[in-house]
């Protein structure tokens, strides 16, 4: 069995987090949600936990941070395409998110965006193009 990942992000309004995530193709999973939480399917091995404020609480003794005013962590998931980098920020942005926190990047064998969820929560979807970046990093001849 693969190696699951469960990430726990706190929100201040579960229902708007929930159709944010669900505009940008996560599913919820109703085995694992209630009033308080809601688990949000992105992959096989990728998981959402959607928790309020107080059930976060519950997990951690540390305060919760303002994701809006300071950076905890970034999340980065792979695309298949330039295009569907696009799109997903597109999907964000029309699910309620802001797209391009920081500018998008494209070195060539990667291209990069960003978007904030409602939370203020910084997704980085990108796309690798792995001929691409074998051909640039083979030796000179």
């Amino acid at each position: 069995m693969p190696t699951l990942i469960f990430i726990n992000l706190p929100v201040r309004d579960l229902g708007r987090a929930i159709a944010f995530y669900e505009a940008i193709g996560a599913r919820k999973n109703p085995q694992f949600s209630d009033d308080t939480a809601a688990c949000m399917v992105v992959s096989d091995v990728i998981h959402l936990m959607l928790l309020t404020h107080s059930k976060f609480a519950q997990f951690s003794p540390r305060p919760i941070a303002d994701s809006h005013a300071t950076t905890g962590a970034l999340f980065a998931l792979t695309e298949e395409s330039r295009a569907c980098v696009d799109a997903v920020v597109a999907r964000a942005v029309a699910g309620g998110g802001k797209a391009d926190p920081r500018a998008p990047q494209d070195l060539g064998f990667m291209y990069s965006r960003s978007f904030e969820d409602p939370d203020g929560h910084v997704w980085e979807p990108f796309f690798m193009d792995m001929a691409a970046l074998s051909a640039e990093m083979a030796p000179a001849s």
